[in-house]
């Protein structure tokens, strides 16, 4: 994972310590108790084993859909700055993830029968680490949006630019297959997959054994596995999904049944979006579920798809110990967070939200 500069580690710790107060002018977060550290085993019998290295608390940051269509695309001329002032709160947290909902290609033939395909330059990988996100997910109903061609370009622009990306790759197990990484001493595990694909793309775009493509929630048996997998050698296990239903504030039966067989496969977060609003947020048998983070750099979000955020998350071992929202409104493609009694006033609607989910405030 991309190192955070001192400065970004520095806002880290005061963004740790905002979450232990304030979900940063909105409602206050639900305390729960800090997950303890197993102590050190030893054998009687043997030599004292060595004691696992210390899990440092950290902060976990999640946006929503991003891309760079419209007036966006311009802003990759200078990638460095792309995401405009969101990318401060992103570079705070120990660890950032968004969803690029777009092709990464500047060729391909458009799928057919779609309204909106989206696409962008690799310069888009690059947009993303300048702007402190660690990992991306593509498995959403735009990834593959320029077909074959395009997926073969996306492929080849995330081996050139080495930018962890998941749910997607060049057959199943590369779609399906978790981005490890450790920070401050927790081992992360990242699955990328979509609940949302065309009726007429599914074929085409989901990936198989011998063929490339997304790796796709529908196929639960395989997605399960995925989760199982990742659960091995980790401490933390997040799931991003695109899933749900267009302006839907509330999740669909099939978000939460999915959500239970995640959890009792080993995933200890699961995030996602695809609604354009956001959704709830909170614990679901003890662990994190949040049903939709809505638009976040996004050209044509007006209205009630505007309303964005950054979901923060403070993690150690298995445990998420404390969740906050910082709401945000998109103009001119970029969120601006929101300050004031505005933000306190949307803080408040967004904790309304909660209450179609099945979820709580705390564990």
């Amino acid at each position: 994972m991309q190192r955070k500069s001192a400065m970004g580690s520095a806002l880290a710790a005061l963004v740790g310590l905002a979450l232990l107060a304030t979900a940063c002018g909105g409602g206050d977060p639900t305390p729960e108790a800090e997950g303890q550290t197993r102590p050190p085993s030893s054998d009687s019998t043997g030599p004292r084993k060595p004691a696992a290295p210390a899990k440092e608390p950290i902060i976990l940051a999640f946006g929503g859909d991003t891309h760079f269509e419209g007036q966006l695309r311009a802003r990759l001329s200078d990638p460095r700055t792309a995401l405009g002032p969101i990318a401060k709160t992103l570079r705070a947290a120990d660890f950032a993830m968004v969803n690029l909902e777009s092709a990464v290609t500047t060729g391909g033939t458009p799928a057919p029968a779609k309204e909106f395909v989206f696409r962008a330059p690799p310069s888009a990988f690059t947009a993303l680490r300048a702007a402190g996100v660690d990992v991306t997910s593509m498995a959403n109903n735009h990834g593959m949006d320029f077909m074959e061609s395009g997926l073969r370009d996306s492929l080849r622009a995330i081996k050139q630019t080495r930018f962890p990306t998941v749910g997607i790759g060049r057959n199943a197990d590369e779609a399906y297959r978790a981005y490890r990484t450790t920070v401050k001493g927790n081992r992360l595990a990242v699955v990328g997959a979509t609940q949302v694909l065309d009726d007429h793309l599914i074929p085409a775009w989901t990936a198989t054994d011998t063929k490339g493509g997304l790796a796709s929630a529908k196929e639960v048996d395989r997605m399960v596995q995925a989760v199982k997998d990742a659960r091995k050698g980790s401490d933390i296990v997040i799931v991003h999904l695109h899933w749900g239903a267009e302006m839907q504030p509330c999740p669909l039966p099939r978000q939460k049944e999915l959500a239970d067989q995640l959890i009792d496969a080993g995933a200890d977060i699961i995030v996602g979006g695809h609604a354009h609003i956001p959704l709830g947020g909170g614990f679901r048998r003890g662990k994190y579920v949040h049903y939709g983070l809505g638009n976040f750099v996004f050209y044509s979000a007006n209205g009630a798809t505007a309303n964005s955020g950054v979901l923060l998350l403070k993690v150690q071992g298995r445990q998420v110990t404390k969740a906050a929202w910082k709401p945000a409104r998109i103009s001119g493609g970029l969120p601006q967070l929101m300050t004031g009694a505005a933000a306190r006033a949307e803080h408040r609607r967004w904790t309304g939200l909660r209450g179609c989910t099945g979820l709580t405030a705390a564990p």
